[in-house]
């Protein structure tokens, strides 16, 4: 690893690599950090319907596995590592990273979110012993078992769909009394024997004895409690942006969602945020790659811009 780069992409998700795409096919010399499995979310989820090309769908694996090839095949350098923060030295954007630091005159912020917590006992006690945020990775462990999914949106019906595969049942725990899931999957899911809806319902606590044995449950409208015995219980309740390494350097909103504009400008010149960092992303896998491009664009337009200033 050098430490010197035209520019640096934090996060490889689908955003990330995109981008990289763009700035190796422009000759741009690129780093792509990536904590974790390169692909993000989509990594880690079962089918994706309706991403443009894939006519019967293609597995979330796969696509990401698709994506991590093309990028390294245009050049980009992938550094498996964690961000500590960012900080400006003149025209350089300093990236701080276990691995030490890496510099560059245009940074791409592609960090993603993470699932958000329920915040209840249990949660993280049991976290890896029957709680997951991820069916694809986990459901193979509850072949003929019960398992509860909490949320009402597109990945709580996709990764319980996939759950069915496996499981005896699949109880849907909501806290309203209708889904905000697209309708296609909403069909799917009605019409799926093995899945169960407890509406207007919240979990109170996840219990068990080394392992998740039960729920503890209360009705969101009466207050009424109940529990229910599962095995597993997998957790969609929206995403957490990963920008605690930007505080105090980038403008968010409350909830930690980086403020670009068309271009994934922020306030700081030479810093760049596109796709589930951003505020008001869409949260697809085609728009994430959308915004991995036009943030590619235009580091390369501010490159050229720095360059023409300084007579290169």
């Amino acid at each position: 690893m050098d430490k010197q780069y035209d520019v640096i992409i934090v996060g490889a998700g689908p955003t990330g690599m995109t981008a990289a795409i763009y700035t190796g096919r422009a000759r741009l010399k690129t780093l792509l950090i990536e904590r974790m499995t390169p692909g993000g979310q989509i990594a880690t989820t079962s089918t994706v319907e309706n991403y443009p090309g894939f006519t019967q769908g293609i597995e979330g694996p796969d696509l990401s596995e698709a994506m991590e090839t093309q990028t390294k095949r245009f050049g980009a350098e992938m550094l498996s590592s964690e961000v500590h923060g960012v900080s400006l030295d003149g025209l350089d954007r300093v990236v701080h990273t276990d691995d030490g630091d890496v510099t560059a005159r245009a940074l791409i912020v592609t960090s993603g979110a993470e699932h958000a917590r329920l915040g209840v006992p249990g949660e993280l006690e049991y976290m890896g012993k029957g709680v997951s945020n991820c069916a694809v990775c986990d459901a193979a462990f509850f072949v003929d078992s019960p398992v509860a999914v909490v949320g009402g949106g597109d990945a709580a019906l996709d990764e319980g769909l996939f759950l069915t595969r496996y499981a005896s049942k699949v109880t849907l725990i909501h806290r309203r009394d209708q889904l905000r899931a697209g309708k296609i999957l909403q069909e799917r899911a009605f019409a799926e024997p093995k899945m169960e809806f407890q509406w207007d319902t919240v979990v109170e606590r996840i219990n068990g004895n080394g392992v998740v044995s039960s729920l503890s449950l209360k009705n969101a409208k009466t207050g009424a409690p109940s529990s229910l015995e599962v095995e597993g219980v997998f957790i969609y309740i929206g995403l957490t942006p990963n920008s605690n390494f930007l505080q105090g350097l980038l403008p968010m909103d409350n909830a930690g969602h980086i403020l670009v504009n068309a271009w994934m400008e922020t306030a700081v010149p030479g810093i760049f945020a596109a796709g589930d960092i951003r505020q008001q992303a869409a949260r697809q896998v085609v728009s994430a790659a959308g915004d991995g491009a036009t943030a590619a664009l235009a580091v390369r337009r501010y490159l050229q811009e720095l360059r023409a200033k300084a007579g290169e």
